[in-house]
């Protein structure tokens, strides 16, 4: 087999693909060949030393990726109700960039009808990450009016969707003219070009009376604001702080990130409790071990209710998201592929 592996800190030039021999799966484990593998921007993180589960779990060397899609080519003892050659997709917490990858079988799921490997192999880290934001964390109910940062990104997309889906009045936010968009026919109902736009300025434009709900992963450069664009009642949920890297080379600027970390909010439960408002925040990859509600989330996204809302023309298949494997040209794929997430042109 062959994978992407990361023997320390560091830029684009630390990804080395490797040579390994295929794993043996456990009892309960299925080998899955990887046709193509999810490139988040949590791999980014990852691959530069930050992100905080990977040192908890794995440590160095690492091979990143959450989400992949593939065959099933080996069966661990007690797995009986799946057959090789199956197409199936799934989720792994660290090396999904490999060939051959071993999960637990209940992280893997039929391939959607409709679906192609690349599409399913994008699909479970964003949406996973939106469910549980939106209908784990909240509970959204029709009319709501949600704020959504980031609104043409992959996790912000399914926010937007779920959250039209549910019957919210959703504004979302971008960084640049060309996402406008996207954002739009994902099911906003107003952008912000936050490059063009006085971002709170407009956001008070659409919801004078503030927002129910208010999803930010954009870190210290909004997070304070934010908060204080809540209506009462309302929540903020907190999902990453990508802002507080730069966009380019690949490299952390450790002098922004100990600034950015002494100008991140600290949000007091007395003043909280007296203006109705909270704040939440998650890293879904400390949850593996939470199976039933990964479970009740797929079913829910890929289940009756997602596919007669038309859910499967909603999965996207750009290049800059996907890696394939068929060829093995991983190292041109993972670069361009990272380099477009770490410069937020995903």
């Amino acid at each position: 087999m062959k994978k992407v592996v990361v023997h320390a800190p560091g830029g684009f030039d630390r990804l080395v693909v490797e040579s390994h021999p295929d794993p043996t799966p456990a009892p309960g484990e299925v080998r899955v060949s990887t046709r193509a593998a999810g490139v988040n921007f949590a791999d980014c993180v990852v691959r530069m030393g930050l992100y905080q589960s990977a040192k908890d779990y794995v440590g160095w060397p690492i091979t990143p990726g959450f989400e992949f899609a593939g065959v099933v080519s080996a069966l661990g003892e007690g797995v009986t109700d799946l057959e090789l050659g199956a197409e199936v997709f799934g989720v792994t917490r660290f090396g999904g960039y490999a060939s051959e990858i071993s999960v637990p079988r209940l992280q893997l799921l039929p391939l959607p009808k409709g679906l192609t490997f690349s599409q399913a192999a994008t699909f479970s880290t964003v949406f996973l990450t939106a469910w549980y934001a939106v209908c784990e964390l909240v509970r959204l109910r029709p009319k709501m009016r949600v704020l959504v940062h980031s609104a043409a990104g992959g996790v912000g997309s399914a926010l937007v969707q779920l959250a039209r889906l549910a019957g919210c009045e959703v504004v979302g936010v971008v960084g640049g003219p060309r996402k406008v968009q996207p954002a739009l026919e994902q099911g906003a109902h107003a952008v912000i070009d936050k490059s063009a736009q006085n971002l709170w300025r407009e956001a008070e434009r659409h919801a004078p009376a503030g927002y129910h709900v208010i999803l930010d992963a954009n870190g210290p450069e909004t997070l304070r604001r934010s908060y204080a664009h809540l209506a009462p009642g309302g929540r903020l949920v907190v999902y990453g702080f990508h802002t507080m890297l730069r966009k380019n080379a690949g490299r952390p600027n450790w002098l922004k990130l100990a600034w950015d970390f002494l100008r991140t909010p600290r949000f007091n439960p007395l003043e909280m409790t007296d203006h109705n408002r909270g704040v939440l925040a998650f890293n879904l990859s400390y949850m593996f071990d939470e199976v039933e509600l990964f479970l009740e989330a797929m079913r829910f996204l890929v289940g009756e209710r997602a596919q007669a809302s038309g859910f499967e023309q909603a999965c996207p298949d750009p290049l800059s998201s996907r890696a394939r494997f068929d060829s093995f040209e991983f190292a041109d794929y993972s670069v361009r592929s990272w380099t477009c997430c770490s410069r937020g042109s995903s």
